[in-house]
């Protein structure tokens, strides 16, 4: 089995190079799934969320406000640090679970979706690392296009993520997400047709 990293900074286009994967035979694992699935009531991480953050992070219906969450982490790094340091591992260790599932039942190429690929996980646990990248500026964009953020906002996820260049150093495989639809899935072909013939291949060894 041939395991993947899928990553890329915010609004890069990583969703849309999952789908793809996933049409093209892939299993996908997204780490943003993960954490929704671990952040609701009743779990470990929900109560630790609002034991750290207090009741003003949780809606009228019971339900964690993520609106609320945000600007709290996004307004103080030490806050951010502290919710990673309860969501990380247990979408890790979720993570784990799942990829000794899909392999014990036979899968080919697994992709882990993870944003955060390079600031709190290791790319070397992976057998290629997949890049999605695309400028900053055109980032921004479609933040304020797609998402309910204001500037200031938009502005400080962006800066919350490591700069793309270093990763691109780092990755096996970039993806640029600079143009249309129509071109990012011939990029994303190209990629994918490279790592079906590392998985029925056995290549999976980094280089």
């Amino acid at each position: 089995m041939l395991h993947v990293a899928l990553t890329g900074n915010i609004a890069a286009g990583k969703s849309a190079v999952a789908e793809l994967f996933r049409r093209w035979g892939a299993v996908v694992i997204d780490a943003d799934v993960l954490v929704r699935e671990a952040q609701v009531p009743g779990t470990a991480e929900f109560d630790a969320i609002v034991h750290r953050f207090g009741a003003g992070v949780v809606a009228p219906d019971g339900t964690l406000d993520r609106p609320a969450l945000r600007r709290l982490v996004l307004a103080d790094p030490n806050a951010l640090a502290g919710l990673n340091t309860i969501m990380h591992p247990a979408v890790h260790r979720r993570r784990a679970e799942l990829v000794a599932a899909v392999r014990a039942g036979g899968a080919e190429v697994v992709v882990s979706v993870i944003p955060l690929l390079f600031e709190a996980a290791d790319p070397a646990e992976f057998d290629a690392v997949v890049l999605v990248d695309a400028p900053e500026p055109l980032r921004r964009e479609r933040l304020l296009a797609t998402r309910d953020l204001t500037p200031a906002e938009a502005s400080a996820m962006i800066a919350a993520q490591q700069p793309a260049e270093p990763k691109r150093a780092r990755s096996d495989y970039v993806i640029d997400n600079n143009t249309d639809l129509a071109t990012l899935e011939r990029r994303a072909a190209e990629v994918w047709v490279a790592l079906r013939r590392r998985a029925t291949e056995g290549g999976h060894a980094r280089a």
